[in-house]
């Protein structure tokens, strides 16, 4: 983390701060970041709000805090990050913070761009909770604890369905009853929107072109995982859905299966309708598979010989390269192959095992840039490649907090 130290003089553009809040069910992360240097003053985790042995942990330039303590709410754990900023001389209730951005799951048909939030856009995040019941009610949790501890500063929603939502049409469409699906908003959402368009806007800088010149495909791989193709800067599909429950493996989520699964599991394992979102949500992918999902403890599993951990890594490397090679053939060609996030970023096995034997596609992996220790944007396909391979880290929150200042400087009377 880049960070600034509490008490020293800000320069020019680190003067306007932005607090990025991105509310889980039982978690804050949060960020202090100046959008236009990128540098990130302060930042910190609550972690298992609700329960009795809720933590915090809180950085500032080179000091961390950790705290074991009951949180018994989101605003309780907000307040307590608020007193970990007050306590290394940042006050956010006196000084400087211009806009609260918040990450927002799903924005449905209604919400495309990063958006002011007022009673109405609140209370419309807290109605789509029907699209993202695992997410949209604690991003409105986030949003009610910041208005609690600052009334006075502006709010702006950004959508993590936002970047999808010009998909193209035969894309977007579930081939369902047309009336069904438009009476119950069903379509093809997309999710880590805001990831994609930042690593693949990066991705063009990397390579010295405009995103406009360039067909890319942008694999976001985390606990969460996602795939993008973009022809000229514009996503032309994505492999999430309708939820974030779609497409690949994920590290407790299912993505691709037949629905008629879910059918069978209700008759013949007698599961309701929680029990079916419990196991495809919480209790399937790699944990499902595996046991695990956290992959150093899969390499370990695969490492002393555990078949069951070997087949979940081939299932996750084969829907990788089954949407790949979807995607070759949608953009009819590819320009840039990026990773990132988690696993993404840091697991050369599954970039290498991903792209093995595409040499006839233009696609290779170098194995010494593969696995260099470098943690920067880098190119890990040879020099001669006709496709770059790229590792991109990620910057959601910089993205949000860029997209939040944007809007208060464009709506007068928002700060």
């Amino acid at each position: 983390m880049t960070a600034t130290r509490s008490g020293e003089q800000e320069t020019a553009v680190d003067s306007k701060l932005v607090l990025v809040v991105n509310s889980g069910s039982s978690s804050i992360k949060y960020q202090l970041v100046a959008p236009v240097s990128g540098k990130v003053a302060a930042a910190g985790l609550v972690q298992r709000i609700g329960e009795d042995n809720g933590s915090i942990e809180h950085t500032d330039g080179d000091r961390t805090m950790t705290e074991e303590i009951r949180v018994a709410d989101h605003t309780a754990g907000l307040r307590l990050a608020f007193e970990k900023f007050a306590e290394t001389g940042r006050d956010l209730t006196v000084a400087g913070v211009t806009a609260v951005g918040h990450r927002v799951v799903h924005g449905g048909e209604i919400f495309y761009r990063p958006t002011l939030i007022d009673d109405r856009v609140l209370r419309t995040i807290s109605e789509l909770s029907t699209l993202a019941p695992l997410h949209n009610p604690a991003n409105v949790r986030g949003i009610e604890a910041v208005r609690t501890l600052l009334p006075e500063v502006a709010q702006v929603a950004v959508f993590d369905t936002a970047f999808f939502h010009g998909l193209p049409e035969a894309a977007r469409t579930y081939a369902i009853d047309r009336q069904v699906a438009r009476a119950h908003g069903i379509r093809r959402y997309g999710f880590h929107g805001t990831s994609h368009e930042y690593v693949s806007g990066q991705a063009a800088q990397f390579l010295g072109r405009p995103a406009d010149s360039l067909n890319q495909i942008v694999f976001h791989l985390g606990n969460g995982a996602s795939v993008s193709a973009l022809r000229g800067g514009r996503p032309v599909d994505t492999s999430m859905g309708l939820t974030p429950l779609e497409g690949l493996v994920m590290g407790t989520r299912s993505g691709d299966l037949d629905p008629g699964i879910i059918l069978h599991l209700m008759r013949a394992a007698q599961l309701d309708i929680s029990g079916v979102d419990r196991l495809l949500n919480r209790g399937s992918g790699l944990r499902g598979l595996a046991g695990v999902n956290d992959f150093r403890e899969l390499r370990r599993l695969i490492d002393a010989g555990d078949a069951d951990a070997r087949t979940a890594y081939d299932v996750y490397v084969h829907r990788i390269r089954h949407y790949l090679g979807a995607y070759l053939i949608e953009l009819g060609g590819v320009d840039a192959i990026t990773f990132t996030a988690g696993v993404g970023e840091n697991n050369p096995d599954i970039r290498a095992d991903a792209l093995a034997g595409l040499q006839g596609f233009g696609i290779a992996v170098d194995p010494g840039r593969n696995t260099a220790a470098d943690r920067t944007a880098r190119r890990i396909s040879p020099a001669d490649a006709p496709v770059a391979v790229l590792v991109i880290p990620t910057n959601e929150e910089l993205a949000i907090a860029r997209a939040a200042l944007a809007v208060t400087e464009a709506e007068p009377g928002s700060q």
